[in-house]
């Protein structure tokens, strides 16, 4: 499978958050196999520091790293003053830092609760904030959000993580409406299960065959038969999306939250 047509954003400049590894590793390569400078940035300095190392190895574009904690007011504005200074501008602002914790609503520790939501929505919320701040210096980009199919249903001892994304979705739409006049356009990716991620097999087929009481296959394939086209979603599924929101090809479009879902989810 494959379906890359490389140079979609030649000689634009990227942001993106997460971007130490797994999916995040793989849209910041991708953003510049298709000609972004890009500014990588997670709260893992060392290995946010490989995947800009790997940017330049394999692209030959700039590519350059920062720690970021996308809680913090201070921390987010610091990667955006360094983005303007180094690049002169910011295109596009790929949000994908996030995390996911489960667990039963009368067993989750609030505080883990509120730990995802401050990341994940809170930190959008940080994040996008200032690439409004960079954009309106240049004439405008696009934001796009990393968000999931549980920011369109909930899901079961998973609340938080749906909660956070739900909020996320609401941002996205907000934002579409708000920034419009600046030339600033602001999508949401919603991927289906990346069950082959480092994400799933390290952790959450663990995760949820302890909530759920079966095992780690039988996990797998429960999620499997819910996808219509009978696959896990790849980074690759994801990718084309980012890059065709972040593009021209895009530009009548903001608000919008798109699902890579395989067909699993329509709304």
């Amino acid at each position: 499978m494959s379906s890359r047509i490389y140079g979609m954003l030649e000689d634009r400049k990227a942001v993106i958050t997460g971007a130490a590894q797994g999916l995040g590793e793989a849209l910041a390569v991708r953003l510049a196999r298709e000609g972004c400078d890009v500014l990588a940035a997670d709260l893992k300095e060392e290995d946010v520091r490989e995947t800009a190392e790997k940017i330049g190895q394999q692209t030959g574009r700039r590519g350059l790293s920062s720690k970021v904690d996308v809680t913090d007011d201070a921390s987010v504005g610091a990667l955006f003053d360094r983005a303007l200074e180094e690049f002169g501008r910011v295109d596009v602002v790929v949000a994908n830092a996030g995390v996911l914790v489960a667990g039963p609503v009368d067993e989750i520790d609030p505080e883990k609760w509120r730990f995802v939501m401050n990341v994940n929505l809170f930190g959008y919320f940080l994040t996008a904030r200032h690439a409004v701040r960079a954009m309106k210096q240049t004439g405008g980009g696009s934001i796009v959000q990393i968000n999931s199919k549980s920011g369109k249903k909930g899901s079961a001892k998973n609340s938080a993580y749906a909660a956070s994304k739900f909020g996320g979705v609401g941002l996205t739409q907000s934002l579409g409406l708000e920034l419009a006049e600046a030339g600033i356009r602001c999508n949401s990716v919603c991927p289906g299960n990346l069950l082959n991620s480092p994400l799933w097999v390290n952790s959450l087929f663990k995760q949820y065959a302890r909530n759920q009481g079966i095992s780690e296959d039988e996990v797998r394939q429960k999620y499997l038969d819910q996808v219509p086209l009978r696959r896990s979603c790849e980074y690759e599924d994801v990718e084309n999306a980012v890059i065709f929101l972040a593009s021209d090809l895009s530009s009548y479009m903001t608000g919008q939250a798109i699902n890579v879902t395989g067909g699993q989810e329509m709304r």
